[in-house]
């Protein structure tokens, strides 16, 4: 056997990273979609943070991109770490501005950030572009 074939990501590990990327596709696409069209309760929730609506239609933009990167497989390290960051940001604000759980933004987190270091490889192509 040679050397190229054992250092191939297994099957198995590359049909899991696509799992993941679509789950979370979906759910940023989703989450995007319903900042960006003013469900009253994100409405609600972007005024108690208090930094204007300006901010919900920029995190939702960012989730709608975010999304579309993780699904572009040249670029979706950079998905994963656009939305690691939205993440990180929605943590701290469930934790110290608005309350309520953190955990299914911890999860996203874990998720984001898992896809980013699986793709870490593309960070690499980018340092050596000339």
């Amino acid at each position: 056997m040679s050397v190229a074939v054992a250092a191939a990501p297994s099957r198995w590990k590359s049909v899991s990273l696509w799992v993941v990327r679509g789950l979370l596709a979906l759910a940023f696409a989703a989450a995007g979609a319903a900042k960006l069209y003013g469900v009253p309760m994100l409405v609600e929730e972007f005024e108690h943070i208090g930094l204007g609506q300006w901010f919900r239609y920029f995190t939702g933009s960012l989730e709608l991109l975010g999304a579309i990167l993780i699904l572009l497989p040249p670029v979706a390290a950079f998905g994963g770490v656009l939305l690691s960051c939205i993440m990180v940001g929605a943590t701290i604000s469930h934790l110290f501005v608005i309350g309520g759980s953190p955990v299914p933004a911890l999860v996203l987190l874990t998720l984001s950030a898992i896809v980013a270091y699986a793709k870490r490889s593309q960070f690499a192509l980018l340092s050596s572009a000339p």
